[in-house]
């Protein structure tokens, strides 16, 4: 069952309640309480035209509101690699579609699977199941993914001879993420941000020219000696396809977007400045031209030498890995900013008692505005369903006071 059927099932037996899981003691998949017809997901066969404005409103979800900065009865929650191993359901799924690029490129697993944590936990974001190379074939560049090796991109670019197969992005290419996107927005409404995500230039331009992952970078990071007019016409052309990524999922209903720099990290923070963050800059200011009130969140997995220079690029949001303590992460970066995390998520493997004292101190030391809750990276194999319902029953029972938000 779904949050919105259930928040409807509950309005209509006169149930009032804005923390259904603490009060009344179940969850959202729980459905034995209420007839099916309070069931809102349905696989539909002909896919509603959905017109996004690309502007705020009264019926914002919590997470816009708080992405914004502002005034939120609570911090929402949700969290990064919400969908995939660690639920039974997934693994269920994908022992039956082995491949990772036919699940998320196909339009009725991708909805599934993004629904499949919001049914269970009721986060305040529903992030579309997909991947930050997902949208490399639309400018010409093939890849696969690999059993053991993971991505492989059998013709790295590393010459100007190379930079010639990529085009313009061809949209109609990741039509499944547009797809996706409407029915998620159609199935969540506005009862939770639709979230949509791409990598930064930087980060997708080490697959490229690396030929995969990598543990040392040396071709790129050569690159940026060797041959930097070659690695900055490849970061401008990703810039201008991601940038028309962006908008794409805004337009198909996306309510947010998360930018993904996971390798930003590895480079010194005067070389990110260099060869990362105008980039990520371009892509705000031309995202925002189209969609001014879109809110745009930036996270780097490993972020603690560059929390300031992140804020320069204009984006509404901070993703704070783990290894920032929040409070000193507020400090540096202000309050004129949202920040989002960050609790580390080997938590969820730690008694529940641990859990909920952690995401009490970090949203207090985030402060009473500004502030989603999540993880400071994904969430890990092996974690607990349990410690995942744990974390979201937490955060709804939290209340706000002028200066931080306490358990009720």
């Amino acid at each position: 069952m779904s949050c919105f059927s259930l928040t409807s099932a509950c309005s209509s037996l006169g149930v009032k309640s804005t923390s259904l899981t603490v009060q009344l003691g179940f969850r959202c998949n729980e459905t034995n309480n209420f007839p099916r017809a309070f069931v809102s997901y349905r696989k539909r066969s002909k896919i509603q035209k959905f017109s996004v404005a690309c502007s705020s409103s009264a019926t914002d979800p919590l997470l816009v509101k708080a992405a914004r900065g502002d005034p939120v009865s609570r911090p929402p929650a949700w969290m990064m690699r919400q969908a995939g191993r660690y639920m039974a359901i997934y693994r269920k799924l994908a022992e039956k579609h082995p491949s990772f690029r036919e699940r998320s490129e196909t339009t009725d697993l991708i909805v599934e699977i993004s629904l499949q944590p919001w049914e269970a936990f009721c986060p305040d974001g529903v992030i579309i199941f997909s991947d930050i190379l997902t949208p490399l074939p639309a400018f010409g560049v093939q890849f696969d993914i690999e059993e053991v090796r993971g991505p492989v991109i059998q013709s790295p670019i590393r010459s100007e001879d190379c930079l010639k197969a990529l085009h313009p992005i061809d949209l109609e290419k990741v039509h499944f993420v547009g797809e996706s996107l409407k029915i998620l927005r159609q199935e969540v409404g506005d009862h939770a941000a639709v979230l949509g995500f791409v990598g930064a230039p930087w980060t997708i331009a080490t697959y490229i020219v690396e030929g995969g992952t990598t543990r040392t970078y040396t071709n790129i990071k050569s690159m940026c000696h060797t041959a930097p007019n070659l690695l900055r016409a490849l970061l401008s052309h990703l810039t201008k396809a991601i940038a028309e990524y962006v908008i794409y999922q805004v337009e198909s209903g996306a309510h947010c977007i998360q930018i993904f720099d996971s390798w930003g990290g590895q480079l010194p923070p005067d070389m990110w400045e260099k060869w990362s963050k105008p980039y990520i800059k371009e892509i705000v200011s031309i995202v925002r031209n189209k969609c001014p009130k879109t809110p745009l969140v930036l996270y780097i997995n490993g972020n603690g030498g560059l929390l300031e220079r992140m804020k320069g690029t204009g984006v509404d949001v901070i993703g704070l890995d783990w290894t920032v303590d929040m409070a000193d992460g507020r400090k540096r970066l202000g309050s004129d900013i949202s920040v989002q995390g960050n609790v580390d998520p080997a938590y969820l493997f730690a008694p529940l008692s641990a859990v909920t004292e952690e995401i009490q101190r970090v949203v207090k030391c985030a402060g009473p505005r500004g502030h989603i809750l999540n993880l400071g990276h994904g969430v890990l194999v092996g974690t607990p369903e349990e410690a995942v319902a744990h974390f979201f029953d937490v955060t709804k029972s939290l209340k706000r006071n002028p200066d931080f938000f306490f358990l009720g």
